[in-house]
């Protein structure tokens, strides 16, 4: 019987998918994450693999893994998969897109709120030392009614986004490759302008775009300076894409005003600089952590590897096969 090799506890409702078939399931469980040399050891002999985005399946691991049919990743982003090494070598790659579009988009207007509103601040307070009662001049924040939303990357994720901060009355600003209808502007509110404008008039800037060799770093040190020392910074799309030590100098020397973080450049190490700035919200890689998102993720990759395994069509491959 053909081998799923599954790289990490995935939700139930995947192994129960998998196992109504004579597909013979090999699951890793520890909660750290798997090492190379296991994964290749469990590859060896497997014509499927079920992986999630934190496993790095490069070319070495691939080259162990003669079998290997397909790759269904758990998560949107495969950057974490050498793609084309796996076309190479005839291994289909699939993705899980769409259905966290929903979750990703909360939990980044979550980010938003919490830092404008120091709200992680205000429950570290309350656990420490406590306050001494209402004042009028006593732990201020920023509304966001009237505030200008910098979105770079106005995908599914980004529209959810913008279409979501709209109702809080923001004008929104957008770039990106491809401008959208204009009609679609309309219904987010949206402008669309060059990077440079929009980090130069936007009070928040948000990310929601892939990480490629394009976008690595996109955000540096003299992205900082042309944004308002007053803006914040917001990330809940891929930790490299802003070079982090440029970041927390930026935010050191007040070049902008704060960031919240979900993700980040060498995940999930997280600098200590960072984690002791009270102008900045940390959350560990969260945007999609939602038992709705994390289930339909969880249907998609086992319905691919059963699919590939009867030798049906299946969906949301990624390189090209």
């Amino acid at each position: 019987m053909a081998k799923v090799f599954i790289a990490g506890k995935i939700p139930d409702k995947a192994v129960a998918l998998l196992k109504a078939t004579d597909l013979t399931i090999d699951m890793y469980t520890d909660d750290k994450l798997i090492d190379t040399t296991t994964l290749k050891q469990h590859v060896s002999d497997s014509e499927f693999l079920i992986t999630p985005l934190s496993t790095q399946v490069d070319q070495d691991v691939l080259d162990h893994a003669p079998k290997l049919k397909l790759i269904a990743n758990f998560g949107t982003g495969t950057n974490n998969i050498d793609t084309k090494y796996a076309k190479k070598l005839n291994i289909a790659v699939t993705n899980t897109p769409m259905v966290s579009t929903v979750s990703t988009a909360e939990s980044t207007i979550g980010l938003i709120i919490g830092l404008m509103h120091r709200i992680a601040e205000g429950d570290h307070l309350m656990r420490t030392t406590g306050f001494n009662g209402w004042a009028p001049l006593f732990f201020l924040g920023h509304e966001l009614q009237g505030k200008t939303l910098g979105i770079i990357g106005l995908g599914q994720i980004g529209q959810a986004v913008a279409k979501r901060m709209h109702a809080f009355d923001m004008p929104i600003l957008y770039t990106q490759h491809h401008r959208l209808p204009v009609s679609r502007e309309i219904e987010l509110g949206a402008k669309f302008v060059s990077q440079d404008e929009l980090l130069e008039k936007s009070d928040i800037v948000t990310l929601h775009l892939p990480l490629n060799e394009h976008t690595k770093h996109l955000l540096g040190a003299k992205e900082f300076k042309q944004m308002k020392d007053s803006a914040i910074l917001v990330n809940a799309a891929r930790g490299p894409i802003i070079d982090e030590l440029a970041l927390t100098e930026a935010l050191k020397k007040h070049v902008i005003s704060g960031a919240a973080l979900d993700v980040y450049e060498h995940e999930p190490e997280v600098s200590d600089e960072l984690k002791q700035m009270k102008n900045v919200l940390l959350t560990p890689h969260l945007g999609n952590a939602t038992v709705e998102a994390r289930d339909a993720m969880a249907e998609i990759v086992a319905n691919n590897t059963i699919a590939a395994a009867s030798g049906k069509p299946i969906k949301y491959i990624v390189n090209g096969l």
